[in-house]
Order: structure tokens, then C-alpha cells, then sequence
């Protein structure tokens, strides 16, 4: 028997994935608009994919199992922001609160991880680990080595998965000069990654987002 209270909450849920859509597309078409492309055919690939990746990650941020708020408005997370980077003080000890922290675990295909650049966080994700030479590579930031005279070849900077974090990386947090800014707004890919975050234990990935 469907209850008046279950109604409700498929009502409502209905609503929100109809405003997260909007958002989301609002915004998609925006970049789109601003971007130059080489050749039309990567234009029109690009808006052919659109609704399939809109309508998914709508579909993931109502069903996410995260701590933080969800802007339905904005198709965002919100989270009360730091007075600073929570990336400061694993910087300040690089080797041994980040690169340790990645030597200890075992590292899995599709693991979510925290890349440090000028004045926010960025979630990537694992998609390759190489034992051997005692690297990974993620899906848009290349290879991190984790070997001690390998380490100067990074790109970026890692950062050790905590909640405070991961937080800011969701919430597009940002600093400059030790002063907070307007938070940014990820891309649906960061999006995406954010609701397959495992917030009981970041060493592990969740199951993968189905496509629905």
C-alpha cells in the first residue's frame, strides 16, 4: 500500500530531479557556449551526450549518500567553508601525512581522490595502479608516484582523503592568499565522482553509480 507520506517524498522527489536538470543543463550549455572547438562533429558529440550525463548525475545527487546539503537550485553541494585550505597543513608535511597515507593502502580502480591545485581542491578518480614502479594514475590528472625519488615528477599535489577535505572539494571551495572566495562549480564528471565518495571509509570506492 502506498502511503500518503511515500506519495509525498516521490512527488518531491520528482520535483527536485526536474530543477536539478535545469540547473544542470543551464550551466552545461553555458560552458559549451564559451568553448572553442576545432571541428564541429566534437560540438555536436558533445551536446548529442548531454542529457544521458545530465539526467544521470541529477539522478545521483538525489540518491547520494553524503553528509553534505544539496543545492537543488544551483545542482551543487554546500557545506560551511574553512577560514583555510584544509590542503595547508598536508602540505606542510607532504611526505608523511599524504604520500605514507597512500603506501599503507591498497589502491583499487575507481578509488576518488583529492588533487590540490592554486586555490581549490579537485576530485579524481584511480584508473590504473602500477605496484611495480609504485605509482597510480587518475583519470584526468595523470600519474602520481609514490616512490621517494619519483615524488618531484608529480604534476600536482596529492591530498590524504578526509572529511574536511573532501567537503571543500565538493562544495567547490576556494582560497587566495588565506582568504576565502566564492566557491566554484564543479563540472558534472567532479559532480559524479562526489556521489560515489565512500564517506565511512575513504580507502575503499563505493559501487559504481548504475546509468539509470
Amino acid at each position: 500500500m502506498v502511503t500518503q507520506s511515500l506519495l509525498w517524498q516521490s512527488a518531491q522527489q520528482s520535483a527536485d530531479f526536474a530543477e536539478l536538470c535545469n540547473a544542470l543543463y543551464e550551466r552545461e550549455l553555458s560552458m559549451l557556449a564559451h568553448q572553442e572547438y576545432a571541428a564541429v562533429n566534437s560540438l555536436q558529440s558533445r551536446v548529442k551526450s548531454l542529457p544521458h550525463y545530465v539526467k544521470r548525475t541529477a539522478f545521483a545527487l538525489i540518491n547520494a549518500d553524503t553528509p553534505l546539503e544539496l543545492d537543488v537550485q544551483n545542482a551543487s553541494w554546500s557545506a560551511k567553508q574553512a577560514g583555510t585550505s584544509p590542503a595547508d597543513s598536508q602540505l606542510l608535511d607532504y611526505d608523511e601525512q599524504v604520500i605514507s597515507w597512500y603506501k599503507n593502502q591498497v589502491l583499487v580502480h575507481g578509488l576518488v581522490v583529492p588533487i590540490a591545485l592554486n586555490s581549490h581542491i579537485v576530485l579524481d578518480s584511480i584508473d590504473r595502479v602500477d605496484n611495480e614502479q609504485q605509482r597510480f594514475r587518475t583519470n584526468t590528472h595523470g600519474w602520481f608516484y609514490l616512490h621517494n625519488d619519483k615524488i618531484g615528477e608529480n604534476k600536482y599535489n596529492l591530498l590524504k582523503p578526509t572529511k574536511k577535505v573532501m567537503t571543500a572539494a565538493c562544495a567547490g571551495h576556494c582560497w587566495q592568499n588565506s582568504r576565502k572566495l566564492q566557491p566554484l562549480m564543479p563540472t558534472l564528471r567532479e559532480l559524479l565522482l562526489s556521489c560515489t565518495i565512500n564517506w565511512r571509509n575513504f580507502k575503499q570506492p563505493k559501487v559504481n553509480l548504475s546509468d539509470n
